[in-house]
């Protein structure tokens, strides 16, 4: 096994895209793992056929859409009209606003991208440092994950064989706690870095809700509310599996943008294009780290690692710090869906021997790894709000340790206080 892991790391390192490393290092040693070249042929295939994968292009279609249709401005209105007389309103402004983005796009980066384009100007016109600024929207950016729908907990479920749906309920709560968390961060430094702990006004009056009325502003994010209630609300009320629910999302964000006329049929295009690159990306990465996975399973190193924990560590407290501080390592160094696919399969038989339950597991696994998103060298989150509020990574430091802190106990709380996550048990 060190020589697989090496050449991995060996991979990675000079350049090799993901789904080449996780194919050509089984390719490489196929002698070694018992396998031929006709039984590896038909395992990509086989792994990419799952029907719940298919959730996966449909809502980063359905993100496509509402981010090019405008809606996550609309949004961005919204919360403002709602929490502008607030202290420091923007801020809240911003986890608001992503935790609702969240709930449309299913990926941490996306949320980012889309909130962060159009709260950094407005932040940096009220005062706020762009360091600040970046800081606070890649770390808001989480939440694009913990609010269902989730793409790292749809790819969690299909490979590791968790009910998706109640991964989803499992996620809400720590949303909630990751928000409040954040916003606790946010009012506490906004009073340092404000004047007078208040934000400056705009020159020319606020362009995100200027001419526009109460009312207006209402009926143009009704659309982009409405989309979350009818994905979770079909899942959640049994009416529909999450894939369908993805399925109908489409339908419903084409429908919206061709009824109000957002988009042109080159943004159309444009949208479809975008999906099908980045959903083809991940299909092509999980054909492969299913190949990777197999030849794991077929030499029983999950068990093998099962076995090890069972023999080496004592208690379920003990492995879940481990298992939190390995995950925080592999998400610094590797891309989230990627890392999900791989340590999934491989830690979930370990988990399973101390009793942990494999939804709560499934929970703590996509956040820690999540969290690798605001730390270099895989720090798209980072890399992502810094073009959007023109700052460095240098100017980002002075904050950024107090959101990844905030991070870290939420990582903790939701790990060693599982009624967090199962609260839905309870009911």
């Amino acid at each position: 096994m060190a020589l697989t892991f090496g050449l991995m790391a060996l991979f990675l390192v000079l350049g090799a895209p993901l789904a080449v490393t996780f194919g050509l290092v089984i390719f490489l040693q196929m002698g070694a793992f018992g396998l031929s070249i006709s039984g590896l042929s038909n395992i990509p295939y086989e792994e990419i056929s799952s029907y719940p994968l298919v959730a996966i292009p449909l809502f980063m279609l359905t993100g496509e859409l509402m981010n090019r249709s405008g809606m996550a401005g609309e949004l961005i209105a919204l919360a403002d009209l709602l929490l502008r007389r607030i202290r420091a309103a923007f801020g809240y402004i911003t986890v608001a606003a992503s935790a609702m983005m969240g709930a449309i796009t299913g990926s941490s980066v996306a949320t980012v991208a889309a909130i962060g384009g159009i709260v950094s100007p407005a932040m940096a016109e009220r005062g706020y440092p762009k360091g600040y600024i970046a800081s606070l929207t890649s770390s808001a950016g989480l939440l694009g994950v913990l609010v269902p729908p989730s793409i790292p907990l749809i790819l969690y479920g299909a490979t590791v064989g968790v009910s998706i749906s109640q991964l989803f309920l499992a996620t809400l709560a720590p949303a909630l706690l990751m928000s409040v968390l954040f916003l606790i961060v946010h009012n506490a430094l906004s009073r340092r870095l404000l004047k007078g702990g208040v934000e400056s006004r705009p020159e020319g009056g606020d362009t995100l809700t200027a001419g526009k009325s109460k009312r207006t502003i209402w009926l143009e994010a009704a659309s982009a509310l409405l989309l979350p209630v009818v994905i979770l609300g079909g899942i959640y009320g049994g009416l529909m599996t999450p894939t369908e629910a993805a399925a109908i999302g489409c339908l419903y964000a084409v429908g919206v943008s061709l009824l109000r006329r957002l988009l042109g049929s080159g943004d159309f295009a444009r949208s479809f294009r975008s999906a099908a690159i980045t959903g083809s990306g991940i299909l092509i990465v999980i054909a492969m780290t299913g190949i990777f996975n197999r030849a794991m399973v077929l030499n029983q190193v999950p068990q093998d690692i099962a076995m090890w924990v069972a023999t080496y560590i004592e208690s379920p407290v003990a492995f879940l710090l481990m298992v939190n501080v390995v995950l925080l390592l592999v998400g610094t160094f590797m891309e989230t869906n990627a890392s999900i696919l791989l340590m999934g399969p491989l830690l979930a038989p370990a988990a399973e021997k101390f009793g942990i339950d494999p939804v709560h597991f499934g929970i703590i696994t996509a956040t820690n790894l999540e969290i690798g998103l605001l730390t270099p060298p895989m720090a798209a989150n980072l890399y992502v709000a810094a073009r959007a509020a023109n700052a460095r990574l240098a100017d980002m430091l002075p904050y950024l340790g107090w959101f990844f802190g905030a991070a870290l106990l939420g990582q903790a709380i939701i790990t060693f206080v599982p009624f967090v996550t199962l609260w839905f048990r309870y009911l």
